[in-house]
């Protein structure tokens, strides 16, 4: 199954929707996780949501010491109007 691959899956009676293992694997679906889904123009699509755990190990995307991310979350509040 190539990275665009379509492949058809059945439905239950109630509604749900069966993938496979490889499908849930490559979307890094796990049991017990959540997924979103969202409809767009007609289309279902689902993604996998991280769990807090997974999150934090991930690499980080910036790096900032804690007075920088201190004078980024007042300027973000100012600006919104919630500083105080």
């Amino acid at each position: 199954m190539d990275s665009n691959s379509e492949v058809a899956l059945k439905v239950g009676k109630k509604g749900e929707i069966f993938t496979t293992s490889e499908i849930r694997k490559r979307a890094h679906i796990k049991e017990g996780g959540r997924v979103k889904a969202e409809v767009v123009d007609n289309k279902l699509i689902i993604e996998s949501i991280p769990s807090v755990k997974e999150l934090l190990q991930r690499k980080p995307v910036i790096k900032m010491t804690t007075k920088e991310f201190e004078r980024l979350s007042e300027r973000i509040q100012k600006e919104e109007g919630i500083y105080g």
